[in-house]
């Protein structure tokens, strides 16, 4: 289905500024259909003159739909929708008290012209489905009063209101809880989701007749409430946006709500304002979940880094005081394997999610090993490439990988007393991820064969590549001589 802005530059006129105060209409869209319990469709004026292009539409949740198929990306031309003409020529809204039948349904049609800058750039059709409609409740009556109220507004440029947005992904939906106030911010009606919610908050009574302000500083601690001005603006119903407020102790302990607020001023003058709320006490509670159990994990490794440095300094201990050179030999690596656990624990122990970034665990293994790794001869590591973000179960066998393939270059690559230097080359191909570790040694000798090496290093890295890692491990020349150990595994 084509976007707005797709539609609007390809068949029409209007410039960027109109295409961005229709995208405003946009993010209210939702809002508007269920006050009007109508279908609506945005109707784009032709660039020819031809008719109007649908450049969008909005069903209702709080009634039966006037259109069963998609009507976004259509043209009517000129006379087929004498409404949406006559709005659009004249500048008014435009009704008719005889309903159009479609698929045996009748259907009561208002076009509301769009005004920008004092110019009509557009036409909202409202569509109502009669056959839903029956005795209007107060909240019914309500509703269509507010949604009158924003149709005049839209059709004289008043609204949308160019203030700051919604940042709430959770923004609150008519059906959540619907206040209307007057200009002083005193409450005329209260749906009975909205008088739910601010029981919710300890109210004992009737929300109708309080001042909205007034009451919620009553209600609401001064530490869960936004400031003063906020507050002021918000509740009292004088700025288009929307903030939010809980309680802490009392009967509302916990309570949280969005709210948010439209002003009305249909006639240019402000006479109250829609009040718009939602209960997030239980997405709250349960972002608060979220937030322990990441610091639990959080802890976790970091006691988990903590015990495995203790058991890498005994086996250290042990190794100074044994007088096999085999066995101290087997000790000290045994330390640098657990060290390498230790440094994923530790990287995931300031990780706010169970991801890192395994570049910097790459480049503290290299460092080890240039520091520690080496008893014969002096070698430099260096990084190409980048692994990117991993998940920690792939992150710990894979510094496992990455350490034994460096310390057996730096070991076993070169004659004691000599230098070099090792690369380790990373590239992420999609899903694939492919890593290499060279160095410019003396290379492997010439009978040598990966499936019949006895070297427990080598053992631990097939092991891990191949059961852990499901990947594969080969092993040969690197193209400017020494020793060349690549593997590829899949990773999400």
């Amino acid at each position: 289905m084509p976007s707005l802005s797709a539609i609007a530059r390809r068949h029409t006129d209007l410039d960027d500024a109109d295409i961005a105060w229709l995208q405003l209409i946009q993010a209210d869209w939702q809002v508007i259909a269920d006050l009007s319990f109508a279908d609506l469709v945005l109707w784009l004026p032709d660039r020819g003159g031809a008719g109007f292009w649908a450049g969008d539409q909005m069903r209702p949740t709080t009634g039966p739909t006037a259109y069963v198929d998609d009507v976004v990306g259509t043209f009517a031309p000129t006379g087929r929708r004498q409404l949406v003409d006559a709005a659009y020529e004249l500048g008014r809204i435009a009704r008719e008290g005889d309903p159009e039948w479609r698929d045996d349904v009748p259907v009561r049609v208002e076009a509301i012209p769009v005004r920008r800058a004092g110019n009509v750039i557009a036409v909202i059709s409202r569509n109502t489905n009669l056959l839903g409609v029956r005795t209007p409740s107060l909240l019914e009556i309500n509703y269509l009063q507010a949604a009158t109220d924003l149709s005049q507004m839209i059709a004289a440029g008043l609204f949308p209101s160019t203030a700051q947005r919604s940042d709430h992904a959770d923004s609150p939906r008519v059906g959540d809880g619907f206040l209307r106030v007057d200009a002083a911010g005193r409450v005329i009606y209260a749906s009975p989701n909205a008088l739910s919610t601010y029981r919710k908050l300890g109210l004992t009574g009737d929300l109708t007749g309080h001042r909205l302000p007034d009451l919620t500083r009553e209600l609401v601690p001064p530490k869960k409430r936004p400031d003063e001005e906020t507050l002021s603006a918000v509740l009292g119903g004088r700025a288009h946006r929307d903030t939010e407020l809980g309680a802490s102790g009392g009967p509302g302990d916990g309570a949280a709500l969005i709210v948010r607020s439209i002003p009305l001023r249909p006639k240019g003058e402000h006479i109250g304002a829609i009040i718009l709320l939602r209960d997030v006490t239980d997405l709250r509670r349960r972002d608060r979940e979220l937030v322990t159990k990441d610091a639990t994990i959080r802890e976790i490794h970091h006691r988990v880094k903590n015990n495995l440095q203790t058991v890498a300094a005994l086996l250290r201990l042990q190794a100074r005081r044994i007088g096999s050179p085999e066995a101290a030999s087997a000790l000290e690596e045994a330390v640098r394997r657990v060290g390498s656990i230790a440094i994923v624990h530790e990287t995931l122990s300031q990780a706010v999610e169970e991801t890192v970034e395994f570049d910097d665990i790459a480049d503290r293994l290299a460092r080890l090993v240039v520091d520690v790794g080496s008893t014969t001869a002096q070698v430099g590591v260096r990084r190409e490439g980048s692994f990117g973000v991993l998940a920690s179960e792939v992150a710990t066998p894979l510094a496992m990988v990455v350490m034994e393939l460096m310390q057996n270059a730096a070991e076993h690559g070169y004659d004691a007393g000599g230098s070099g230097q090792i690369a380790i080359h990373a590239a992420r191909h999609g899903s694939v991820l492919e890593v290499a570790v060279e160095d410019d040694g003396r290379g492997l000798p010439e009978d040598f064969d990966l499936d019949t090496a006895t070297s427990l290093g080598l053992s631990i890295v097939r092991t891990l590549v191949e059961s852990e890692l499901g990947g594969h491990l080969t092993l040969g020349q690197a193209p400017g001589g020494g020793t060349r150990a690549g593997f590829t595994i899949p990773v999400e």
